[in-house]
């Protein structure tokens, strides 16, 4: 299993050298450090915590500073492996982005961006209501919520809310083409988020 976390920065156009064009996610991936590792035997569960980014130390919390064994990372992420991949990873090991390859299948979780509140065209695609037969103001209003024989509004009913900022994970996407010099990788497709939204990739 290989794994890393990273930041989008934007999308683009990548030309192959067949001559094919693919849309792509320009993302920096890594390097991360390993910190801690979690066995079965004794923490009931196989994982890798690993570290990526550094901030100032007066931003990290003093329980975060221990799990950092000394050092200021900006996100401690886990990866939950299989028995046998955890014996491949040790504490203090860095993890870059050589290890994936062109053509690797991606699993790629991340926060979409957040819309505030919304009504329901714009958040469940409703169609909104006739602007004919003296309705004035109906064009994008819910229309009935189907309380005519209830004295509450039914669970789970589709309403304006806030719509975005949730976790959204994408799978299969593919590795294009990858820059180790400058620790970036081009995956195939939109991914969820802002620039600068920290990206988890897992390959397995």
């Amino acid at each position: 299993m290989k794994f890393i976390l990273g930041k989008k920065e934007n999308m683009t156009e990548y030309f192959s050298p067949e001559g094919q064009v693919f849309p792509v996610t320009i993302i920096s991936a890594g390097p991360i450090t390993v910190t801690r590792v979690f066995e079965k035997s004794k923490d009931g569960y196989n994982s890798v915590q690993v570290g990526f980014g550094t901030q100032k130390e007066s931003r990290i919390s003093k329980g975060s500073r221990g799990a950092m064994k000394g050092a200021f990372y900006k996100e401690l992420k886990e990866f939950r492996l299989k028995p046998i991949d955890a014996t491949d990873v040790k504490e203090g090991d860095v993890i870059d982005v050589s290890v994936f390859s062109v053509g690797d299948k991606l699993q790629v979780s991340s926060i979409s961006k957040g819309k505030g509140f919304q009504g329901v065209v714009k958040r469940h695609g409703f169609g909104g209501g006739p602007r004919s037969h003296g309705q004035k103001h109906s064009e994008r209003e819910p229309g009935s919520i189907g309380g005519g024989l209830r004295t509450h509004v039914p669970k789970g009913m589709r309403m304006a809310g806030r719509m975005g900022g949730d976790r959204i994970t994408q799978k299969n996407l593919k590795v294009i083409f990858i820059d180790t010099e400058n620790n970036t990788m081009l995956v195939k497709g939109a991914i969820a988020g802002k620039r600068g939204t920290l990206v988890e990739i897992v390959s397995r």
